[in-house]
């Protein structure tokens, strides 16, 4: 259960009413600061539509850094998300066995894009041959948006951890298709 109350646009002034454009939790808690609120989104909607980095990829890292860091509500909403741009169901089964160190299937851009992911949420930094292998992959503006993209959602779920946001009815079911581990 949430540590703070879900906000409805009648606890809001209508100033406000945007940041509940879409009906998620996330959005709820983060207009108990609107402000702030209003900047997550906007870097949230750059990410999504505006970023360069090819939109398969990106999922596949965000992906990773929800699995990663065990954060059921990044995870779940990623996999509907990632769907959309591209995410196959084997790329998020491969998500799992890479995490593991096992071998996937998954292609070797794609690996390397879920081993920068994992080494920037487990340990804050790339790895200099990680960062080498993607750069040269991605040169220099694919780089720095990789990066921000894992930056970002390192922060998001900090922000969800911490308030506990509830992972809403319709998208449980992507937890038990694809649970995280214990």
């Amino acid at each position: 259960m949430a540590r703070v109350p879900y906000l409805g646009k009648d606890d809001l002034p209508e100033e406000y009413h945007d940041l509940l454009q879409r009906d998620i939790n996330l959005a709820k808690l983060y207009a108990h600061s609107p402000e702030a609120g209003r900047g997550l989104a906007r870097v949230g909607y750059w990410i999504r539509y505006k970023c360069d980095l090819d939109p398969r990829l990106r999922e596949l890292a965000i992906l990773q850094v929800g699995y990663l860091s065990r954060t059921p509500y990044e995870y779940s909403h990623h996999i509907k998300i990632g769907r959309d741009f591209g995410v196959s169901d084997d790329d998020i089964r491969a998500i799992a066995l890479e995490t593991e160190g096992e071998e996937s299937d998954i292609d070797e851009l794609a690996a390397l894009v879920l081993r920068g992911a994992r080494e920037m949420t487990s340990g804050l930094e790339m790895k200099d041959d990680t960062f080498k292998a993607l750069h040269k992959e991605l040169g220099d503006a694919g780089i720095v948006d990789l990066t921000i993209v894992i930056s970002f959602y390192n922060s998001v779920i900090r922000f969800l951890t911490n308030l506990r946001i509830d992972v809403e009815d319709d998208y449980l079911p992507f937890l038990e298709e694809f649970p995280l581990p214990d």
